[in-house]
């Protein structure tokens, strides 16, 4: 068995070291369906940007995920396809020019979309894209753009919602409020897709507690008083908040939605389309593109520093000292990349010096707590080694301490941001979208992090805190879930944070962890979770084992192990031999927004295998 792992562990080893690019970083896809490859497609041709062989490749890709009955699907084991997707993609294929609404495609398609509700139920952001575009009326929507200008002191302001959430809804906001729409001479008709139906934000059975938050919201900007014309007033603030937070890129926080957003509104503000602001926004968004199997796609984002810290972090674990070559250059990128700028994390702990480190290459501004915790991983034996790193590990550690929540979690980005009040406003995915709490997945791989690497334990009052919130949040059956993967991720980060900081594997909470990993383990040895458990909010298995949920299973059972078992020995196996079946490989991982946005991290394939199995090695050797 032994030379089975050793030969795996040894094949990414060199895949990756051949993988590396010449700056140290891993630059693999970070792919998310179809949704912004449609969405560039009807940016371009809304800013009248004839790009057309770019536009030809984003078509080809697009119409060649189409299933049988016409329609799209968000993962594989989808029982039928995704009204939002179906839409998004057969606008943009008629936008485009290059398919006619003749073809038995595209008609395939059309008969989906009017079997299932049509074009009135889609996603909210599709709703926003078809306003936006001239395909429909705005819809009304309650909340007035003056709510920029409420103070901090009123009990919901701008800096209550995550900084992701905030991103998204300010440019939002601008084109609500002046109802933009900007058609061209090549826009599609897809007035046939409504049914006759007004398109609506928020549906009439509204409850009534979102009722009464928008009312207390519109109470509050009532209450706002100027000598200057208070609406002019916020449209600026706006405009200001998204230039002011433009990356080197030209984009708006790295983000696909959050730049094309920031360009509509920008023409909401009267610019042009040829505006500097606007053609180095889409040159940024161009530059984000990859290519999967030769075909072209528009990332959401780059996943550079994470593929990049997770992998020299994988390879360090693996036996590959931190003084070769590839871990050198690896570490050298890191560096380069932690944060020296304020962003808005900044407001919720005003004392904290920046430190962390971000998601996408060129981010520079919005740190989070899980690339932070990643980056130190990497960096830890440079920083005992090299004095001038110590620096860097140092303001690292002190921005991760200083972000921990008061209810003694970690969230994503910042600190605090957790006013359950928000979830109340009838907004599609508004739990994923407007706050940012502690969650299951970061306060375990938080704990993980000062357990293993900075010899912090239970004793210590940050991981106490830490310990009692994770111990709150277990479920009945032994499982956690998390936010950025599903069940078996969620069970992985709090099953090896909380070993790490000394709780001990016998614990009751660990046993029914470990207990409920072994329940749902498949015959072949491997484990799998469909997508399906991010909408069902229950365990449901995927019926397939993939590399990546039995990488994190197996990474578990090895944390509160002291000898293999038959459980561990079966996971490890199914890894070494490489008995995955094809589609399992691109099938997402991650989760975005519960039904309507998954990621599939191509980087995942290798590392989480090669950190289970050095772990795996680590046990049989008894090291």
């Amino acid at each position: 068995m032994m030379d089975r792992v050793n030969a795996e562990i040894n094949r990414i080893t060199d895949q990756l070291i051949k993988d590396q690019s010449a700056d140290g970083s891993w630059q693999y896809p970070f792919e998310t369906g179809i949704a912004t490859d449609c969405s560039m497609i009807i940016l371009l041709r809304t800013l009248e940007i004839n790009d057309e062989e770019f536009i030809k490749e984003l078509v080809e890709r697009i119409a060649g995920k189409q299933q049988e009955d016409g329609s799209w699907k968000l993962f594989h084991d989808q029982e039928k396809g995704n009204l939002t997707a179906t839409v998004e993609a057969y606008f943009a294929l008629l936008y485009s020019g290059y398919r006619d609404r003749k073809d038995q495609d595209l008609q395939a398609a059309r008969r989906f979309i009017l079997a299932n509700g049509g074009a009135t139920e889609v996603h909210m952001f599709l709703k926003i894209m078809l306003a936006i575009t001239g395909q429909c009326e705005w819809p009304h929507f309650p909340i007035n753009i003056e709510v920029m200008l409420l103070p901090d002191s009123f009990p919901i302001n701008l800096f209550d919602l995550s900084v992701y959430g905030r991103a998204n809804i300010i440019p939002f906001l601008i084109l609500a409020n002046t109802n933009f729409r900007k058609r061209t001479p090549r826009s599609p008709n897809l007035s046939d897709l409504f049914q006759k139906k007004a398109i609506r934000f928020f549906t009439e059975d509204q409850a009534e507690d979102a009722r009464s938050v928008i009312k207390w919201i519109k109470q509050g900007i009532k209450g706002l008083k100027s000598h200057v014309n208070l609406r002019e007033l916020a449209l600026y603030r706006a405009e200001k908040y998204m230039l002011d937070r433009i990356e080197p890129d030209g984009t708006y926080l790295n983000y696909f939605s959050t730049t094309s957003l920031m360009i509509y509104a920008l023409l909401a503000r009267g610019y042009s389309n040829s505006h500097p602001v606007i053609t180095r926004a889409v040159q940024g968004l161009k530059a984000m593109t990859c290519r999967i199997e030769g075909e072209l796609h528009c990332q959401y984002t780059t996943a550079t520093v994470w593929n990049t810290t997770l992998i020299s972090y994988a390879l360090q674990e693996s036996g590959v000292p931190y003084s070769a070559d590839t871990v050198q250059k690896a570490n050298q990128y890191i560096l380069s990349r932690q944060h020296i700028k304020y962003g808005d994390w900044v407001i919720h702990e005003p004392n904290l010096l920046p430190g962390g480190w971000g998601f996408a290459d060129l981010n520079t501004i919005h740190p989070d707590i899980d690339d932070t915790t990643v980056a130190l991983r990497a960096i830890r034996t440079l920083a005992i080694e090299q004095a001038d790193c110590r620096q860097a590990w140092d303001r690292g550690i002190n921005w991760l301490i200083s972000i921990q929540n008061n209810d003694g979690g970690w969230a994503a980005f910042e600190k605090n941001v957790n006013k359950k009040i928000l979830n109340l406003l009838p907004i599609d995915g508004g739990k994923d979208l407007l706050i940012d709490p502690s969650t299951v997945d970061l306060t375990g791989r938080a704990l993980e992090f000062f357990g293993n690497y900075t010899h912090l334990d239970f004793h210590h009052p940050m991981a106490k805190r830490g310990i009692r919130w994770l111990l709150k949040k277990q479920n009945s059956d032994g499982s956690w879930v998390g936010r950025w993967g599903v069940y078996i991720y969620g069970t992985w980060a709090a099953v090896t944070g909380l070993v790490a900081v000394g709780v001990s594997p016998n614990h009751p909470s660990i046993q029914k962890a470990v207990n409920w990993l072994k329940s749902i383990q498949n015959q072949d040895g491997g484990w799998g979770e469909s997508c399906k458990s991010d909408i069902d909010n229950c365990y449901v298995p995927l019926r397939e084992s993939t590399r990546t949920h039995t990488a994190w299973a197996l990474d578990t059972l090895i944390s509160a192990a002291t000898d293999v078992t038959p459980e561990i020995e079966h996971g490890a196996a199914f890894l070494a031999d490489g008995k995955e079946k094809d589609w399992t490989k691109t099938y997402p991982k991650g989760r975005g927004m519960a039904g309507s946005f998954y990621l599939n991290y191509h980087c995942y394939e290798y590392v989480f295998p090669l950190l289970a199995l050095a772990h795996y090695k680590n046990l049989a050797e008894g090291s």
